[in-house]
């Protein structure tokens, strides 16, 4: 009796030590092929058109192109990939951007190495995975918050500290444009000011501070 075609999968992430767990973990298991491995979103569009295989495992946030660009690039060249994003970002938006993106699945990395082994079957089986804690964080704020390009751009500003009159110079407007804005994600978010807008914003993946 023929033994079946193993799982063949590939791993992008910027942490070598991420990878090589990764690796270690797939390479037990009978059924998996470990294929290849990224350091970046960049290698993994070049290592997946090299390899093609039945799975990726791709971290969200890696440098110059991160994985979601990374994901809609894969997916915009090859519809039928298959990839989970295996991240510690549980943002309702990080979430919602992935599975928008083409993702067939989002675990987070502290999950059991049985539940990221279990993720892999069943999306090569065709499924989709999402784990009842990310559900639960995408339950948690219902509807999706929409803020403007600038109305994020604005927010961005000012996570890096600058003054409302400092951001009105970099973006080319008024003040009072810049507190018009400012005023409008504070009302989305349900907060009273720059410091809570940036740390939820920052919490529910809205925005990314390095």
């Amino acid at each position: 009796m023929t033994a079946p075609t193993p799982i063949r999968v590939l791993a992008a992430d910027d942490h070598p030590m991420v990878r090589a767990g990764l690796a270690a973990v797939i390479g037990d298991e009978p059924d998996m092929q470990f294929v290849a491995e990224a350091a970046s979103g960049r290698e993994a569009v070049e290592l997946y058109r090299a390899h093609q295989p039945d799975v990726v495992l791709m971290d969200l946030r890696m440098p110059g192109m991160d994985g979601l660009a990374a994901a809609r690039a894969i997916i915009a060249e090859y519809p039928s990939a298959r990839i989970v994003m295996l991240t510690s970002y549980d943002g309702d938006e990080d979430i919602h951007r992935a599975l928008v993106a083409g993702a067939k699945g989002y675990i987070l990395k502290d999950m059991l190495r049985t539940q990221v082994l279990a993720t892999i079957r069943a999306v090569h089986r065709g499924n989709k995975v999402i784990p009842a804690e990310v559900a639960a964080r995408l339950a948690e704020f219902v509807p999706r918050l929409q803020l403007t390009e600038r109305e994020l751009e604005v927010l961005g500003l000012v996570s890096k500290g600058l003054s409302n009159k400092e951001i009105a110079r970099v973006i080319g407007r008024t003040e009072e444009t810049v507190k018009a804005h400012l005023k409008n994600v504070f009302e989305k978010l349900g907060v009273a000011d720059r410091t809570e807008a940036v740390m939820l914003a920052v919490q529910r993946g809205i925005l990314h501070v390095d």
